[in-house]
């Protein structure tokens, strides 16, 4: 059967590729050591899901508005409000089944042929393809390491043509875990100052940031970049719902009005049941969320520090997210059994062969000098892993 001209424009998603074999070869019985999930390996609370399950012994569980019910909007509204000072009402608020869900639905109604949508490099792997499928072009910015992996405001002027319709900012990033402060947020803001250009803050890691960072995004910046900026959140990394599907999004009356007519010709409404879930997850008890942070910053303390030990490798900490981004390009060139590592892809096959520890291929994301590797993990595979990540470069000549 032939397919559409779509299909030639996606491709599988490199982390969950990983992951997939990672589990293959631990079904062969091989003893994986996985570092490519992208989900907090805590449970969802129990308050949330008791209330998913009191939803469904109220018959909570017919087709609800599409957008979501006016009691989750509200505290969305609530959530924005008390944690991020920005004012929303209900008519500027679409709930979806995830926020790659909300990207997507944005996207669709936002860009079309001709469009550029500026993208800093390492991003998120999904991006660009999200940009494609709309029929726009992603326009790649690099963002180097020693500019702490974030777009400067030169850098953003250079990249900014007349078919310039959106910038995408991922804060905190994955894969670098690096995030904007409200500073750096408002030069860029003077460089799109007067520009009909759209900013789309993907906060998904708001909450998962360390040592005092203070969030913010490009609509805290000022009234004009509020009504500029669409915000897109969800629930999946601040409280370990990745598998319940819920996202929303923040911005003028006309997008949302226009992403939740898409949704209703597509997944129309979110499950019924996690509704009610998220609606505790945003108002209900949050000391989750502090507990589960201080975890992963041991975590990263661990992983940073045994990673710099390693000839070759070289590791910045990162100020959120739950990745690290190491620097390998230092070991290309060298060979393993006679064959060479040449790039970032061969780095990952030689670790999972030589030393059966999955991580993923920084080309995914823009930069083939680096690989990410997930910290969401136990202490004891975070520690186990890196020896085996340090024996095997060792045999490296």
């Amino acid at each position: 059967m032939k397919l559409g001209p779509l299909t030639k424009v996606l491709r599988p998603s490199p982390t969950l590729a990983v992951t997939m074999k990672a589990k293959a070869l631990q079904k062969e019985g091989r003893d994986i050591i996985g570092f490519g999930a992208g989900e907090p390996d805590f449970d969802t609370p129990d308050n949330i899901k008791a209330a998913a399950i009191r939803a469904i012994q109220e018959g909570f569980t017919k087709y609800t508005p599409v957008g979501g019910i006016d009691e989750l909007k509200d505290a969305v509204i609530e959530k924005l409000r008390r944690d991020n000072r920005l004012d929303y009402k209900r008519s500027q608020i679409v709930v979806s089944t995830g926020a790659k869900h909300t990207l997507f639905n944005m996207a669709q109604v936002l860009f079309g042929q001709g469009d550029e949508v500026i993208i800093p490099a390492p991003y998120w792997v999904s991006y660009p393809d999200i940009v494609l499928l709309a029929d726009a072009t992603p326009v790649i910015v690099d963002a180097t390491e020693a500019e702490g992996f974030k777009l400067t405001p030169e850098k953003l002027r250079k990249a900014i043509t007349a078919r310039t319709k959106a910038l995408i900012l991922n804060s905190p990033s994955n894969p670098t875990g690096a995030a904007y402060t409200l500073d750096e947020l408002k030069a860029l803001s003077e460089v799109l100052r007067g520009k009909d250009i759209i900013v789309v803050s993907d906060d998904i890691y708001e909450k998962v940031v360390y040592d005092g960072f203070a969030f913010a995004n490009m609509a805290n910046v000022s009234e004009e970049m509020k009504e500029k900026t669409i915000v897109v959140n969800g629930l999946s990394k601040s409280h370990a719902m990745t598998g319940w599907r819920m996202g929303y999004a923040a911005g003028p009356d006309n997008v949302i009005a226009a992403m939740t007519e898409i949704q209703s010709q597509s997944t129309s409404n979110p499950t019924s049941i996690v509704q009610k879930a998220a609606i505790e997850a945003l108002l209900g008890d949050q000391s989750f969320i502090p507990k589960m942070v201080a975890e992963f910053k041991r975590r990263r303390d661990t992983i940073v520090a045994a990673l710099n030990a390693v000839p070759g490798i070289s590791c910045a900490t990162p100020p959120g997210a739950f990745y690290v981004f190491p620097r390998v390009a230092g070991l290309y060139g060298k060979k393993a059994g006679g064959k060479a590592i040449t790039d970032s892809n061969a780095f990952s096959e030689f670790l999972l062969e030589s030393a059966n520890v999955a991580v993923v291929p920084g080309q995914a994301f823009g930069n083939d000098d680096y690989v990410r590797l997930s910290y969401a993990t136990s202490m004891e595979l975070i520690v186990e892993g890196t020896k085996r990540i340090a024996r095997a470069v060792a045999t490296l000549r």
